[in-house]
């Protein structure tokens, strides 16, 4: 066979093993538990910490203010220094909405060692804690919430014991308007469950743990266990290592997609969601060059390798290149038609995934780029190092 039909065969294998031995990735099944309502509902704290978010607020934070939840329920905003009047338009929104009790922190700048938001987490679980809660309700401030989500969330945590779960985690239903949302919006999502499979994170002694920072449900219990925030505070990817470490300290977890939580901050340009992306990707693969090498051809070879082989095979009249790159290509696409559904998208986008990758290896390179220029993890004026040896990272104010 030639060079090229060797590509085609490979990536070929490459997504039959995908499709058949990644835990079954692609699928959009794994959604809230549906448990019966307990006899009593425990007490919830919901903590969101805040930096800047005056625009996203008034659409975010009275869909929390109006929960229907028959227990007892608080929230704590924590205002992360932000410069644009998040605390006091929070004390106005509830002024006027009212429904939960609502208390505004401002911790300050975080100490060196912590990333702006797990600081924030921090000072809101310590107020948190001073009402003993049962549960921590993680939540960021751009995601708006179903008048029932805290209630479903609760419900589907369970009571203690092997058949509860000690954190509950919804990804969010992203924004999908304009046309790099529509592209680059559902692969997000599709790429994150292909890095943690759902059906994988959801198996009690697995090894893989994820969580979407955006919506968690934590038991308090499982919080102090696991030493959170504190075992995470330098973590940039904080949802998956708090997962990580609540699995760690025997907890059970479950991730799946969200119907009743989503996202209300806009990415309407391809510049809005390259930093989006870009400013995480590459602590990802752990600041390693090595892994860095591995990544750009082996995503070279599954994503593009269908596309390139299946026009290189035809115009060579190679039937063996053609056939398995096409072959690759529509197995490629299959298993993105799901997400498609689940963002309600058109399956045409489907068959652009290979473009679509191109842009997150791009986005990737570019995020390994900026990190040895020392603007790597840079978020709302602050950037974030590498975490040094002892487990500490700091944090540039102002950059």
């Amino acid at each position: 066979m030639s060079a090229v039909a060797w590509i085609a065969v490979g990536s070929l294998i490459a997504w039959v093993w995908l499709l058949l031995g990644q835990g079954f990735y692609w699928r959009t099944d794994q959604r809230l538990p549906r448990r019966t309502d307990p006899a009593r509902w425990p007490s919830v704290a919901v903590v969101v910490p805040a930096r800047d978010e005056a625009e996203m607020l008034p659409v975010s934070l009275p869909s929390l203010l109006v929960q229907d939840y028959p227990g007892e329920a608080r929230i704590i905003l924590v205002d992360d220094c932000s410069g644009d009047g998040t605390g006091q338009l929070a004390r106005e929104l509830a002024a006027r909405f009212g429904g939960l009790p609502l208390t505004v922190a401002e911790p300050g700048e975080p100490e060196p060692g912590w990333t702006g938001k797990l600081w924030a987490l921090r000072h809101g679980i310590a107020l948190a804690r001073l009402h003993k809660p049962d549960f921590l309700l993680l939540t960021d401030a751009d995601i708006a919430h179903e008048p029932d989500s805290l209630r479903d969330l609760v419900a589907a945590a369970g009571s203690e014991g092997p058949d509860g779960y000690d954190l509950v985690s919804q990804m969010a239903r992203l924004r999908v308007e304009s046309f790099w949302e529509r592209l680059v919006v559902p692969a997000f999502v599709y790429f994150f469950g292909q890095l943690y499979p759902f059906r994988r994170v959801n198996r009690p002694r697995s090894r893989t743990a994820a969580a979407a920072g955006g919506c968690v449900l934590l038991r308090t219990e499982a919080a102090e266990r696991a030493r959170i925030p504190e075992s995470i505070r330098q973590a940039v990817i904080d949802d998956v290592s708090l997962a990580r470490e609540v699995r760690r300290g025997g907890g059970r977890i479950w991730l799946g997609l969200a119907d009743r939580v989503d996202s209300v901050r806009p990415y309407p340009g391809l510049r809005d969601l390259w930093r989006m992306v870009a400013r995480s990707a590459y602590a990802q693969l752990r600041h390693s060059p090595l892994l860095l090498a591995g990544t750009v051809p082996g995503l070279a070879l599954v994503y593009l390798g269908p596309p390139v082989t299946l026009v290189a095979g035809l115009a060579a009249g190679d039937g063996v290149a053609a056939w398995a790159g096409g072959a690759a290509w529509a197995v490629m696409t299959a298993t993105y038609l799901p997400m498609l559904a689940y963002y309600r998208q058109s399956p045409w986008l489907g068959p652009l995934l290979p473009f679509t990758a191109v842009l997150y290896l791009l986005m990737t390179v570019d995020s390994a780029v900026q990190h040895y220029r020392g603007r790597g993890a840079a978020w709302k004026g602050r950037t974030y190092a590498r975490p040094d040896p002892d487990g500490t990272a700091g944090a540039a104010p102002g950059r």
